[in-house]
């Protein structure tokens, strides 16, 4: 690494990191919290700049210490490779050694008996007296041969081992230097990285603190969800996300679902009964239908037409048939209903007349060929041509839905002070009811929480999931702009990269929703390309065409109906 490089470094980072602080607040919050955040952004600029030339040189050292390993790696095997063939040499002189010790001896006897002297004295003719002699040359070189040949072996696989020895000693220190030298680089790289996301993270932090205020002084709030909402669903609950869903992922919250938030929530009013804030029928009734008044006379027809059914008693059949909210409820909760009920079938109808049958599912309101008995019954009898009316005596519009999220189109906030805010969820009427669906994430199809999943079996998605949504909903419209999950859908959907490329985000490290009163007016998401802002329904739209599996947020009219949901990011 070039001193120089390093001195940089080591410069920038101690004069930002130890010489940097966050402004104490000023009178202009907004306008101070901006401040700091530019200062924390120029430090951090500053940083990026200062490492650059750095990077670019630990990254060449990177390259080298690569090489490095690799021959390194390369020279351990040839060591490896020498130490065999010197053990196999030394192997081979333990064979050898017998052969040497045999022919130094047959060498020493041959010079002993082979004297000049003797030979001469015994040789027969001059003729075989060469003979002997130069047989017992021949012989003695050959022993001689053998003897220098071994001794040359051992000479050579000695100062084999020695080398061998000094390579690997040598090894060993080039090595630790090698581990040395990367353990500074990285603890080098790590520190620049760890100081630029510090910086990141206050940014961060001072940019969510600045959106709050802004927030408050705009009506617009950011909600708060506790561990207790639980859905339905395990999976589809914020608890089940907080417990199970992986580090990094992202889930979108529903409050409530297949509602038009008109008129009476059932758990709402399950909720304020059993808080004693509404103990009678007329009082409920009153808060979710403000605009009406309760006839206790009117005057029902004998029968109504019922599609697939055919025609019923109107008060004795079809009212003690309709399948709306359990009979357990308390029975001024079920007389509530029992109005609500008659009167939207009697306004549905035209006052029950036979050319207008109305439906006899969710539709419309439950109704099942056999009565429901019990509590309801007693509901239904007592509330006998019970309607609500508005001032010139005709019949209101008596909607109502099961949870309608803590706001009523009719009435406003359904909660214990009547206020929204970031704790509405804590305050509403249909927590306090028991609602499984006041907060919750869908991913199954139609309501049932035993619907098909089209292969997702939870609604959480990863940061790249949600980084494909995003640029759904930035990217102008496209019909190749379907769920990517084409074994339900179909179609011929972008693949991610493809989308990618147009809407050039790839992930996404943070979310802030910002609510208002019964919607979700803005979403802002921190990503790869900065600071992404898409309004609430923009963002639902594109939840609805992109969204992988059955994923969505089941809420008001497409595309400008109204939304209402949260995301969360663990």
């Amino acid at each position: 690494m070039k001193k120089s490089l390093l001195l940089i470094f080591v410069f920038v980072f101690s004069s930002l990191f130890l010489g940097f602080s966050v402004p104490s607040a000023s009178s202009d919050q907004v306008d101070d919290l901006a401040k700091q955040i530019n200062d924390l952004t120029s430090a951090l600029n500053m940083s990026v700049a200062a490492t650059k030339p750095l990077e670019s040189e630990l990254n060449k050292m990177k390259t080298q210490i690569t090489g490095i390993k690799a021959r390194v790696t390369s020279i351990e095997n040839d060591v490896i490779a020498k130490k065999k063939v010197i053990d196999d040499g030394y192997k081979n002189l333990e064979k050898q050694q017998g052969i040497l010790n045999h022919t130094i001896r047959d060498f020493y006897i041959r010079s002993y008996n082979s004297t000049p002297l003797l030979i001469l004295l015994s040789a027969p003719s001059a003729s075989e007296l060469t003979q002997i002699l130069a047989y017992q040359k021949a012989a003695a070189d050959q022993d001689k041969a053998v003897i220098l040949n071994i001794a040359l072996s051992i000479s050579d696989l000695e100062e084999k081992k020695k080398i061998l020895e000094n390579e690997q000693e040598r090894l060993l220190v080039a090595k630790k230097s090698l581990d040395e030298q990367s353990a500074k680089l990285d603890k080098v790289v790590g520190g620049a990285k760890a100081y630029q996301s510090t910086l990141s993270g206050k940014i961060a932090d001072l940019s969510a603190k600045q959106q709050s205020i802004i927030n408050a002084r705009s009506g617009n709030f950011t909600a708060s969800i506790g561990d207790s909402e639980l859905a339905d669903d395990y999976n589809a609950s914020i608890k089940g996300f907080r417990e199970a869903a992986p580090s990094g992922s992202f889930a979108v919250f529903s409050f409530g679902a297949y509602t038009h938030r008109n008129g009476m929530s059932q758990y709402g009013a399950l909720g304020r009964y059993t808080s004693g804030k509404n103990t009678d029928a007329e009082s409920i009734l009153k808060f979710y239908y403000p605009n009406a008044t309760l006839k206790r006379d009117y005057g029902v027809p004998g029968t109504i037409s019922i599609s697939g059914f055919g025609t019923r008693a109107f008060e004795d059949e079809y009212m003690k048939r309709i399948y709306e909210v359990p009979g357990s409820w308390p029975k001024e909760v079920l007389k509530a209903q029992a109005v609500a009920a008659r009167t939207y079938a009697l306004r549905y109808t035209n006052n029950g007349s036979p050319d207008k049958p109305i439906c006899a599912n969710e539709g419309c309101q439950v109704y099942k060929d056999s009565n429901k008995g019990g509590a309801w019954d007693e509901a239904a009898n007592d509330t006998r041509g019970w309607v609500l009316v508005d001032g010139g005596g005709g019949l209101v519009s008596t909607q109502f839905s099961s949870t309608a999220g803590g706001w009523s189109n009719t009435s406003g906030w359904d909660t214990t002070d009547g206020g929204g805010g970031g704790s509405f969820i804590d305050k509403s009427y249909e927590k306090i009811g028991g609602s499984p669906w006041l907060y919750k994430a869908w991913y199954r199809k139609g309501y049932s929480n035993q619907g098909d999943t089209c292969g997702k079996s939870n609604p959480w998605l990863s940061s790249e999931e949600m980084a494909d949504i995003v640029n759904a909903a930035v990217v102008s419209v496209d019909d190749r702009i379907t769920p990517i999950t084409t074994s339900c859908w179909g179609g011929n959907p972008y693949s991610m990269q493809e989308l990618r490329d147009k809407g050039g985000v790839s992930s996404v490290s943070s979310v802030n929703v910002l609510q208002g009163n019964g919607s979700t007016n803005e979403v802002v998401f921190q990503t790869n390309k900065g600071e992404v802002r898409i309004s609430g329904k923009q963002f639902r739209n594109a939840v609805a065409l992109r969204a992988p599996g059955y994923i969505r947020i089941p809420q008001g009219e497409y595309p400008n109906g109204w939304t209402f949901f949260n995301i969360e990011k663990k």
